[in-house]
């Protein structure tokens, strides 16, 4: 039986350290990392992403000399699909597996994750832009209710706080005449895979949240949406529709001061957060370990590698 190449996939919460520890064992490990994240892949949302800190070196992003696949390469007014995500994440692992360096996939997108680590059969179904401009157009209660009464299937495990993913998935139920879930099987496994989850206490990871959201204020993330703002509109963009973005928005349009879009940007990340561990923890074979327990990952890595 043949042996699968072998990927390393870090996973966890927002705010979690999952970049740090990828960047270390990335470098002791001769590696190079592929984003799963659903928003770093857009082009200038940098700070309210908490997009990896690096530099663009001809064509390749480089974080502390690491190369960082699938990060800021896409418009942000493009719709960028699961579909999308597993076609460039396949080619960029096989790429790094090909030059005799070792893949790690690393993230908080569950279903990015999922694409890959059980290779799931992504819905062919092209995005329609009309379609998604009449669904766009719904608040989120409006597409929740729609969702539960077109694809029940779906309604049941989809992250119904996500307006693209609920958007994407009526999508795909309308065009296709069947469940948006249904369609997303799984094939044989590409990789031999290890995972790694990082999970801090309740309190901490809160307080960790918080403690960055401050510095992103400070780095300039009002005056970031600001720009985006200014510069494509009020028209809903798959990049302003993320976690912290839609706020800032509402905010710049008059709709809430400051305070309160503090206090609900804060709250948006912390039930992210909440909502990325309910997903991971259905996994077994995440193995999980404390966030800043780098030992721990060294010594998982180190055997899965040999």
């Amino acid at each position: 039986m043949e042996k699968l190449p072998k990927l390393v996939v870090i996973v966890g919460p927002t705010a979690s350290a999952k970049t740090d520890l990828a960047i270390a064992l990335a470098k002791k490990y001769n590696g190079e990392i592929v984003s799963a994240d659903s928003r770093q892949i857009y082009r200038e949302l940098s700070i309210g992403t908490a997009k990896p800190a690096g530099e663009w070196v001809e064509d390749k992003y480089l974080v502390a000399g690491v190369p960082y696949h699938l990060v800021d390469c896409v418009d942000p007014t493009t719709s960028y699909t699961l579909a999308d995500f597993k076609r460039d994440a396949l080619a960029a692992i096989q790429d790094i597996i090909c030059r005799g360096k070792v893949p790690f996939l690393v993230g908080g997108t569950g279903l990015y994750i999922a694409a890959i680590v059980d290779n799931l059969d992504i819905p062919d179904v092209p995005p329609d832009a009309d379609l998604r401009q009449s669904f766009e157009k719904l608040s989120l209660t409006e597409l929740q209710k729609l969702i539960k009464e077109r694809d029940p299937v779906t309604a049941a495990v989809i992250d119904r706080q996500n307006p693209r993913r609920l958007i994407r998935a009526l999508e795909v139920a309308t065009l296709s005449g069947e469940s948006f879930r249904a369609q997303q099987t799984k094939s044989p496994a590409l990789f031999q895979t290890l995972q790694i989850g990082l999970a801090w206490p309740k309190d901490i990871l809160e307080a960790r949240i918080e403690k960055r959201l401050k510095i992103q204020i400070e780095q300039g993330f009002v005056e970031e949406v600001q720009a985006l703002w200014k510069k494509y509109g009020s028209a809903v963009v798959p990049s302003l529709t993320s976690i912290g973005y839609q706020p800032f928005v509402s905010y710049l349009s008059g709709e809430m001061n400051l305070p309160e879009t503090l206090r609900l940007v804060w709250y948006q990340t912390r039930q992210y957060a909440k909502r990325q561990m309910t997903w991971f923890k259905r996994d077994s074979r995440i193995h999980w370990i404390a966030g800043a327990d780098q030992s721990t990952a060294d010594d998982l890595v180190k055997f899965f590698l040999a």
